[in-house]
């Protein structure tokens, strides 16, 4: 039994995938951690079963009616709250010490940025935080003395990997990445790419927006910018490697040439368990890395011309202001067009370019900023999708 005081958790998404395997590591270190608030969207069923196991104060749902159900299925003592405001009240609940951010989208940033300006440390999944409002939200963290603990397979990699040596030593950061199921596919095909097909990521489980992601490549694309803000490094010394195996992580390259590699077993629960218990680490008990196994390890460079999506998140780093926000909107509506059948899968590069060159960008001053240029972008995204739709 450990001596020291549990530390106290929120957790933002608790019902999706980094939700489901965060509250696994947290089960089997009972005495290091305690819950203190969920949030999820309209799994009611599964937060009120975890509500039964784990005791928070507050859970959170997506609206009022889900909320009135809620309370017949979770704990009576158990405060239930929805929306927006109850996402951002689970964040800030003043026990709370560590909240990980795990709900998928735009929905993420407002309740992650008011745990910011409430002091508390950050174990980050929601990557599109930083990605719509990267400059903001690190200088509120940098004026509360907040520390963001990366949940990302890729980002905990490097975060790991960059203990190596200095940031002035560094040479370049090279985020890995699957390829997704269509890495072979030729372009033309991919025009006929069923939901089925992209929703069958080669080596993660993971939600369905973020395996779309993974099969465009504009998760990846995500990445480069969060990795831009996470680690104060310039986009130029960031690329992109496609590693089919996924045992690579990500790796840092030093000035003196040497380069350090993260490699594991393909599980968030590592980096999840890494950004709970930092610096230290938890005995996990997941089946070790089998390296003749998992051979040959292969690389190759991104196809930006069958995946456009990586080169327009480059795109919009550079560009600075609301763009990179604008990309994240137009493509959470091009996704959600695609699962719904209504967009074919090649047309979401598309729809997410002309949207980026239909909207207005401007600086970042507020959040308001951001949350404007994202309604925006939508409004427009919409129209572009309903226009590919007859296509």
């Amino acid at each position: 039994m450990s001596s020291k005081k549990a530390k106290k958790i929120s957790i933002l998404g608790s019902t999706g995938s980094i939700g489901r395997n965060t509250l696994d590591v947290i089960s089997r270190f009972p005495d290091r951690f305690q819950v203190i608030a969920l949030a999820a969207g309209e799994n009611i069923n599964l937060l009120a079963e975890q509500a039964w196991k784990f005791k928070p104060r507050l859970i959170s749902c997506k609206n009022e009616n889900l909320a009135q159900k809620l309370k017949e299925l979770a704990p009576p003592e158990v405060e239930i709250l929805y929306g927006r405001e109850g996402a951002v009240a689970c964040a800030v609940h003043p026990e709370v010490e560590l909240v990980v951010s795990a709900l998928v989208g735009a929905i993420g940033l407002l309740p992650t940025y008011e745990a910011v300006r409430q002091g508390k440390d950050v174990a980050l999944a929601n990557k599109e935080t930083l990605v719509m409002a990267g400059p903001l939200v690190k200088a509120e963290a940098k004026r509360q003395g907040v520390k963001f603990l990366p949940v990302d397979s890729e980002h905990s990699a490097i975060f790991q990997a960059l203990k190596a040596g200095r940031k002035e030593e560094v040479s370049r950061l090279i985020l890995t990445a699957s390829g997704g199921p269509f890495r072979d596919r030729a372009k033309e095909e991919l025009a006929r790419v069923t939901v089925e097909e992209a929703l069958k990521h080669p080596n993660w489980q993971m939600g369905a927006k973020i395996t779309i992601d993974s099969a465009t490549l504009m998760n990846k694309g995500l990445e480069v910018i969060e990795a831009h803000f996470l680690f104060d490094i310039p986009p130029e010394k960031i690329e992109v490697k496609i590693h089919p195996q996924s045992i690579v992580h990500s790796l840092v390259e030093f000035i003196d040439g040497s380069v350090i590699a993260h490699l594991g077993i393909p599980d968030m629960r590592i980096p999840i368990a890494y950004a709970l218990s930092y610096p230290e680490r938890l005995p996990l008990g997941l089946p070790p890395l089998d390296l003749v196994a998992a051979s040959p390890l292969t690389f190759e460079e991104p196809d930006l011309e069958k995946f456009p999506c990586l080169k327009l998140a480059y795109q919009v780093l550079a560009e600075g202001g609301t763009a990179p926000a604008i990309l994240n909107a137009a493509n959470e509506v091009a996704v959600e067009a695609f699962l719904s059948g209504r967009l074919r899968f090649d047309l979401i590069p598309s729809l997410v370019e002309e949207t980026l060159a239909a909207c207005p960008k401007k600086e970042i001053n507020s959040l308001e900023d951001v949350l404007e240029a994202d309604i925006l972008a939508r409004i427009k995204a919409q129209e572009i999708a309903d226009r590919l739709e007859k296509i």
